[in-house]
């Protein structure tokens, strides 16, 4: 079969690939980070490129097909092979990408338009498709239009838990239908890996995972601390735990675990949209986490937030020590939710001052970050700067160049906000727990499975305000919260 004249596109684009790949080295610094950015832009536009003539390709296959008579059932079948080949990846990753196609340029307008302009990475684009892939077309143009101002400014992490935070709430009847058939595939899997060693992998709800590996860790971190690591180190204990307890010969003693679920007052005691937050792991349907709240059997604490109801952020805690510990670095860890430096999605591992507390920056709310071990270390190399509000963090490099990131809201702004109860320290600084004697929090017993009588009784000497609009009987996590903090006043 003799060869297809080469058009004169592809010819370009063969220029473009030639003379990239004899394209001589920087002569400074500044020009070669800005290359590097010019050619991410250009990765970006070459993705969605890509993505556009898949689909074409996909409608000239079908539309031949349908001439030809093929039945419409049968029409497209190997697509995904193929594209595989022209790609260079397996035929089922070639499938997703025909699919990731389809996707992106139908029912995401926004988000292809960012790839195409090369705001954005294709791995971005693809969280996207992947967070909506359950939703009905018309939502997921619901969340491509409110998102499309969030997607070049965040991390890959975190624009995914953002996105299903959002499509949670647009549809909470279909997040809780798609996790339940997420929770149907739950599995444990093994795979080998280099140097006789293998993967043990296991797929679970999301609670379940997040209370398995804190418990590992916390036991570890205290066989650290007592002395008996015996040479490992925590992630290797941490195997070595997960071992001995699956194989039944761990003998060692558990340890209390705190789990954080933030989720706002309508949501934990009426039947509320908003999604509940995992901090560090990210969004889960308001309804979930009610249930997860009210039948876990291992200890749950509830500590009350206070958002401004103009903005949604968390208030202001200063503290007079040098180092952010206690509630205030609690509030950091929250609020930040990951590594706070721009499109770093790591672990929280330090709360630490923006600017230095040597150069003058106090212990507060406004000049704390949030960040990895990795990025809190870089930012005293010299040429680094970061400089923070409780809003955003701008990232100074050697070369000059200047990154932001805004500080995504812990709660959504109130438009009738005297309906509702608000902090009375909005702008006022928290009294430090230390200097204030007066000051003390009380601690929820554990909340317990049990059978809540349908009753109001124990709320009347708990001072709850009540609202007008309110008129469903309360929910199974009000009564037993109820029931709690009455026992604990009458204790007390």
């Amino acid at each position: 079969m003799d060869a297809e004249p080469v058009s004169d596109v592809i010819a370009e684009i063969h220029r473009w690939r030639e003379k990239l790949s004899d394209l001589p080295p920087a002569r400074t610094e500044h020009e070669a980070i800005d290359r590097i950015t010019a050619l991410e832009e250009l990765v970006s536009v070459s993705a969605a490129a890509q993505a556009r003539e898949t689909l074409t390709f996909d409608m000239h296959r079908r539309n031949r097909e349908a001439e030809e008579g093929v039945p419409s059932r049968k029409q497209g079948r190997g697509l995904g092979a193929e594209i595989g080949l022209a790609r260079k990846v397996s035929r089922a990753r070639g499938s997703k990408l025909l699919g990731f196609s389809r996707s992106l340029l139908m029912d995401l307008p926004k988000t292809y338009a960012s790839l195409k302009s090369g705001n954005i990475s294709e791995e971005k684009a693809r969280v996207v498709a992947k967070e909506t892939d359950w939703l009905p077309r018309d939502k997921r143009h619901q969340v491509d239009e409110r998102m499309s101002d969030r997607l070049s400014e965040v991390g890959v992490g975190r624009l995914g838990n953002e996105v299903r935070a959002l499509a949670q709430q647009l549809d909470q009847k279909a997040a809780v239908e798609h996790l339940d058939r997420c929770m149907e595939e739950r599995a444990v899997s093994v795979r080998p890996a280099p140097g006789n060693m293998a993967y043990l992998t296991a797929l679970l709800p999301l609670s379940q995972a997040v209370a398995a590996y804190t418990n590992l860790a916390k036991s570890a971190q205290s066989i650290v601390g007592i002395g008996q690591a015996e040479g490992r180190s925590q992630s290797q204990i941490m195997a070595d735990l997960l071992v001995e307890r699956i194989t039944g010969q761990d003998n060692a003693e558990a340890i209390p675990i705190e789990v954080h679920v933030v989720m706002n007052e309508s949501s934990l005691f009426s039947p509320g949209d908003t999604p509940a937050w995992f901090p560090g792991f990210g969004p889960i349907p308001a309804k979930t986490a009610r249930d997860f709240i009210a039948d876990n059997e291992a200890a749950t604490f509830i500590r009350r937030l206070y958002t401004r109801p103009s903005d949604g952020q968390l208030v202001r805690m200063d503290s007079k020590r040098r180092e952010f510990s206690g509630l205030l670095r609690r509030m950091v860890v929250i609020r930040d939710d990951v590594c706070r430096s721009p499109w770093c999605d790591a672990k929280i591992k330090h709360a630490d001052h923006a600017q230095s507390y040597a150069a003058g920056g106090g212990t507060d709310w406004d000049n704390a970050s949030g960040l990895c071990a990795a990025c809190n270390f870089l930012k005293e190399v010299p040429g680094w700067r970061h400089e923070a509000t409780a809003e955003e963090l701008v990232v100074r490099t050697p070369t000059g160049h200047r990154y932001r990131i805004g500080t995504r809201p812990i709660g959504k702004p109130d438009a009738n906000s005297r309906e509702r109860p608000r902090s009375k320290l909005a702008d006022e600084q928290a009294p430090d727990p230390v200097s204030e004697p007066n000051l003390f929090s009380v601690r929820i017993p554990p909340l317990r499975k049990v059978k809540a009588p349908r009753l109001v009784e124990p709320f009347e000497s708990l001072n709850v305000d009540v609202w007008e609009h309110y008129e469903e009987p309360p929910s199974t996590v009000e009564v037993c919260l109820g029931r709690q903090v009455a026992d604990y006043a009458s204790t007390a």
